[in-house]
């Protein structure tokens, strides 16, 4: 009887021990029973019966980067990871509309949303993923030239998710973004794209330089036509201002002119004939101009001058009467 107990005892341990299958977290595993399935395990410690219930595999991808070579093996798992997950597919060539072989490798994210759909619905859920991503970029591509390729990363992103989210739905997987990696054009048309982008850089080098020489040309033709209208301006007001001021010199010298023969009208009162003694003074001064200087001068007068040098006598007289008499 102990002996029976004993073995009973050790089939339950190896009973449990078989039976027990802890879940990590994210993680599903589809268990089936007598190749049926039976139930989802989910995250956390759960229990199948040994012999009759079996976890149900499937394939898996692994990718790693070898010597710079993208190595891909598929492997069989028997959990079903929930996580968001990404797949680098490796350098596959297209053609464009325009007929021009290039190279693409591109990067799938996506996640399974139903386990049951992704083990049953297809067999080989990496390989279906890779495929349908690889013909529908063939077909994305075909569908543009090469200039619209190389400058449409976005759009090919977003029609390549549209179409793969679409088409892997029946697959329980959802496609949250595809993302172009490198667009490699053959050696022959990168040749050709450096010496357009070389041309275009050095036709828009001129016409900067050209933009510039123009604009400093009309800033200098700005800058002179300023500078002759302040010049104007400044010759205009400098002779307002000599104008102005030979006026009012010519005014001080009328007023003052006007004082003196006021006070000479003044003291001319007692003279008989005042306009003849101012031609005599103005006489006697130019005669006096005329005679000035070291050589010696012949001076002839016009007869009618006698009769002006009557009026020095008025003078004499006007000196007499105007003179201050000693006290």
């Amino acid at each position: 009887m102990e002996s029976v107990l004993i073995a009973l005892v050790v089939l339950a341990v190896i009973f449990f021990i078989f039976g027990i299958r802890i879940v990590q977290q994210a993680e599903v595993m589809i268990v089936e029973r007598l190749g049926k399935y039976n139930t989802t395990l989910t995250s956390g410690p759960n229990f199948i019966i040994p012999l009759l219930d079996k976890p149900r595999k499937i394939e898996w991808k692994y990718s790693r980067d070898t010597a710079g070579r993208l190595i891909s093996y598929l492997v069989m798992i028997d959990r079903i990871d929930l996580r968001e997950t990404v797949y680098d597919f490796p350098r596959q060539d297209v053609i464009t509309k325009d007929n021009v072989s290039i190279q693409i490798n591109a990067l799938i994210y996506f996640q399974i949303t139903d386990p049951l759909k992704a083990v049953y619905e297809v067999t080989s859920l990496p390989t279906a993923i890779e495929k349908l991503t690889q013909t529908t970029l063939r077909n994305v591509i075909g569908e543009l030239e090469l200039d619209q390729t190389l400058i449409s990363r976005e759009t090919i992103n977003a029609k390549l998710r549209a179409i793969l989210d679409e088409a892997s739905n029946k697959w329980g997987v959802k496609v949250n973004r595809v993302e172009l990696q490198d667009i490699t054009p053959p050696p022959a048309i990168r040749d050709a794209m450096e010496k357009q982008m070389r041309a275009e850089r050095e036709r828009r080098a001129v016409i900067l330089e050209a933009e510039g020489t123009k604009r400093a040309q009309i800033l200098q033709a700005e800058g002179e036509k300023e500078a002759a209208i302040n010049k104007a301006e400044g010759l205009k007001q400098a002779k307002i201002l000599s104008a102005e001021g030979e006026a009012q010199a010519k005014v001080k010298v009328a007023q003052a002119e006007a004082e003196a023969i006021k006070i000479v009208r003044d003291n001319l009162s007692n003279i008989a004939n005042p306009a003849n003694y101012l031609i005599s003074i103005k006489y006697i001064e130019a005669l006096q101009k005329m005679v000035d200087g070291k050589d010696n001068k012949l001076v002839y007068m016009p007869y009618e001058a006698t009769g002006i040098l009557g009026a020095v006598g008025a003078v004499k007289e006007i000196v007499s009467n105007t003179a201050v008499k000693p006290q």
